[in-house]
């Protein structure tokens, strides 16, 4: 992502129905150090993992802290098919993470020292819209590219009405 502001108002590119994943974990205990490092250090190694294949349909991601204890990602999928495929697939390491707490769970080694969770929200076309101000591209339209506020309209009735069949 250019860290280069672009003058002027801007609209996200998005086309089509988008899927965002807000998922991030909680420290619990600060001193239980082994238990919330690894889940700390998973998450950029998946975001790697999806940056070298853009058929599993990452879009784009936005890592983000929301206190001392939290740490989130905003991400944007193709679509929740693409989604729960990577989330079940067994060669991808999000599937071996999640068999590693899972047995962790079961042997009772999971005591409440981090917090994890997720929510999956699908937003069809015309229920979304964007603007940004001297922004470089940043969430959404970092994920889908940036077109002048103007391709969508001015106001956010506008954009919400956007619909990628109307256009020629």
């Amino acid at each position: 992502m250019s860290a280069k502001p672009v003058r002027g108002h801007t609209t996200a590119a998005a086309e089509g129905d988008v899927v965002v994943l807000l998922i991030g974990m909680r420290i619990n205990h600060f001193w239980a150090v082994h238990h919330w490092v690894p889940v700390l250090f998973a998450m950029p190694r998946m975001l790697r993992e999806l940056a070298r294949d853009k058929s599993r349909g990452l879009l784009g991601h936005v890592l983000l802290t929301g206190s001392p204890r939290t740490y989130y990602v905003v991400q944007y999928w193709e679509s929740k098919e693409k989604l729960y495929a990577y989330a079940a697939a067994p060669d991808m390491f999000h599937h071996r993470v999640w068999a590693i707490i899972n047995r962790k769970e079961r042997a009772g080694k999971v005591r409440g020292h981090v917090g994890l969770w997720h929510e999956s929200y699908i937003a069809p076309e015309g229920s979304y819209e964007s603007i940004y101000a001297d922004m470089p591209p940043y969430g959404l339209a970092a994920a889908t590219g940036m077109l002048p506020v103007e391709a969508r309209g001015r106001r956010a009735a506008d954009r919400f009405r956007h619909r990628a069949d109307r256009e020629t």
